[in-house]
């Protein structure tokens, strides 16, 4: 199959905007609670869906007051927290466009987004973040107002918007029209220069009311969700949003070191995590295990959790095979689903493949995991798994409302009511990417008989080796990268004699994976990358990968980098996706002197 494409769920409205999904969620259900907020005694205290109106309006009117017009831009640069999406929905009801900063972002980024999206006011979190606009505001003439949370800024808003009437909001808020500007984020440069993706209102209210319906029991009301990754990316500013529409009541944990315990204590029905957060709920899980002596009894748990879910999709369990089930579960994965706050049932996970294994083992828990595919371009999700009918390995078929194509050449093409209306003030890049209606994702994928979709790596990112051999990097760096002890993996070998890679170490993990190896946990990272147990270890992820591969695509040679990728270093971006033209440039002696030698002629791979 070529081209899928599923029909709108929801009729299409012109006229509506974002503010219309509060409004109707207030009327339908004034006293639910639709956020909670952290207490200091470690609970939670929720907020219901009249008293964030109520908050949203008083904003708005705080920003009106304040001199913001109808269609200016106000930049925002704060962590995932409650008052992102209070802060984004009163921008909206005052008529204005909100234009996300990374919090990571440098004073460098700041400036660009500031400046090229045209922005007039900028909110910031904290003084750090301040100080970063302060280091800039001499090339930021049009940036005037400035407020900060940590000053109590919203509050001072709040109070200075009394005399503005619930008319002038009302007048503000429903200017705007389906094809009017929503937003404008930029994407992270991973593959260069920043560009500002157009996202309109109706990207917004169309996607979310037909996800609603192709999502069905993760969002239905009574469902609540944690929040943790970056709600300036679009993934979860989408569900944020979507969480609105449906009155799913949402939390917020910015810390991943508190991960954990928030989600013990809040107890969310579905979470929204990239694959790296299910590979460490795995990983942490294993290493408590062997920790306490447990480590066979784990593994032989999460073999039985796979099979089991195999035996699902094949249509009959052995009778053997649901006594080790039933076993397993009283010993083992009850525990862990109650690690993670013993009522979720569904997770969404985006961004990058999944992996087989942890798609069956956490199935096996009665936790659907639905991988999705989507980019900044297409408003988040282009397509999602179905609860009804999932198929791990997949990114599912097309949400409702848009349609997905394969080119000749494999690239995935995106069209309907997610995709963006092109790159702000650049009309060449957005040529570049549009073909009609159809946006080219960059991506390289298939559709199966049931219009699944399946992501194979990015269209610039195939490698092609001197002996003519094509290779999709994702389908090696994502299984090396599940293991354990390892942070990340980028793999390289365009135009050379075989493929080889650049491997780092997990800080975090490392000092587990040591003790229960029976070395010392405070090695360093230096000395780890050169310890042959780890370089053993690595090797055994290097060969399970390299049996997925043919012969010629298999990785013949990696070295163990005695550092760390970060966003700071320049090599991740905010969601911890590589950069991967900085990795080649950076790290281009490491690279050169794996080639130096005599070419490897065995399967086995080698360490410098």
């Amino acid at each position: 199959m070529n081209e899928y494409f599923t029909p709108a769920a929801v009729p299409a409205d012109p006229d509506a905007n974002t503010t219309d999904l509060l409004v109707a969620r207030v009327a339908a259900t004034p006293d639910a609670p639709l956020f909670a907020l952290p207490t200091a005694d470690g609970g939670w205290t929720d907020v219901s869906t009249a008293e964030f109106h109520r908050q949203v309006v008083a904003l708005a009117k705080g920003l009106i007051a304040a001199g913001i017009q109808p269609g200016e831009k106000i930049g925002f640069i704060c962590k995932t927290r409650y008052e992102w999406t209070l802060v984004d929905f009163a921008t909206w009801f005052a008529g204005a466009v909100l234009v996300p900063i990374y919090e990571t972002s440098a004073p460098a980024q700041l400036q660009f987004n500031l400046a090229d999206s045209g922005a007039t006011a900028l909110i910031t979190e904290t003084a750090d973040h301040f100080a970063k606009f302060d280091e800039i505001r001499a090339e930021l003439p049009l940036v005037t107002k400035v407020w900060q949370l940590q000053l109590d800024d919203l509050d001072k808003l709040v109070a200075g918007g009394i005399a503005v009437t619930d008319e002038e909001v009302e007048t503000r808020r429903t200017m705007a029209v389906g094809s009017d500007l929503a937003t404008i984020i930029y994407t992270s440069g991973s593959t260069g220069r920043p560009k500002g993706c157009v996202l309109t209102h109706s990207n917004f209210v169309e996607l979310c009311r037909n996800a609603a319906v192709a999502m069905g029991p993760v969002v239905e009301p009574g469902s609540s969700t944690l929040l943790f990754i970056t709600t300036a990316h679009v993934f979860a500013r989408f569900i944020s949003v979507l969480a609105v529409h449906t009155g799913s009541k949402v939390g917020h944990q910015a810390d991943t070191k508190q991960l954990v315990s928030a989600l013990g204590s809040f107890k969310p029905t579905f979470l929204l995590a990239v694959p790296r957060v299910f590979e460490k709920v795995y990983n942490s899980a294993e290493a408590t295990a062997e920790a306490g002596g447990k480590g066979k009894i784990f593994r032989a748990a999460a073999q039985v959790a796979v099979e089991h879910s195999q035996a699902l999709d094949a249509g009959r369990v052995p009778a053997g095979l649901a006594i080790k089930f039933a076993l397993f579960d009283r010993l083992v994965y009850r525990k862990l689903k109650k690690v993670m706050g013993g009522r979720i049932r569904f997770a969404v996970s985006g961004s990058a493949p999944l992996g087989t294994f942890l798609g069956h083992f956490f199935r096996s828990l009665d936790i659907k995991i639905l991988e999705g595919y989507g980019l900044t371009e297409t408003t988040a999700p282009a397509t999602v798994n179905l609860v009804s009918k999932f198929k791990i390995g997949t990114v599912g078929p097309a949400m409702p409302g848009v349609g997905i194509k394969i080119a000749d050449d494999g690239e995935i093409l995106v069209k309907g009511v997610d995709v963006f209306a092109g790159y702000w003030n650049n009309p060449t890049a957005t040529a570049e990417v549009m073909e009609g209606e159809w946006f080219h994702t960059g991506d390289i994928g298939a559709l199966d008989d049931d219009g699944y979709l399946t992501v194979t790596g990015r269209k610039k990112e195939i490698i092609v080796t001197a002996g003519g051999k094509n290779v999709a990097p994702a389908s090696l760096e994502d299984p090396i990268r599940s293991n354990s002890l390892i942070s990340q993996v980028v793999v390289v070998g365009d135009q050379k004699p075989f493929i080889s890679a650049l491997v780092t170490l997990d800080p975090e993990m490392l000092p587990v994976w040591l003790h229960n190896n029976g070395e010392a946990a405070d090695m360093s990272l230096e000395d780890a990358a050169q310890h042959p147990k780890v370089i053993a270890e690595v090797q055994r992820a290097v060969d399970s990968a390299n049996k997925r591969v043919s012969r010629a695509e298999s990785i013949r040679k990696f070295v163990i980098l005695p550092t760390e990728f970060t966003e700071a270093s320049g090599h991740l971006t905010p969601k911890m996706s590589i950069k991967r033209a900085p990795i080649l440039k950076d790290f281009l002696h490491v690279i050169e002197a794996m080639y130096s030698g005599a070419p490897a002629t065995k399967g086995d791979s080698l360490v410098h």
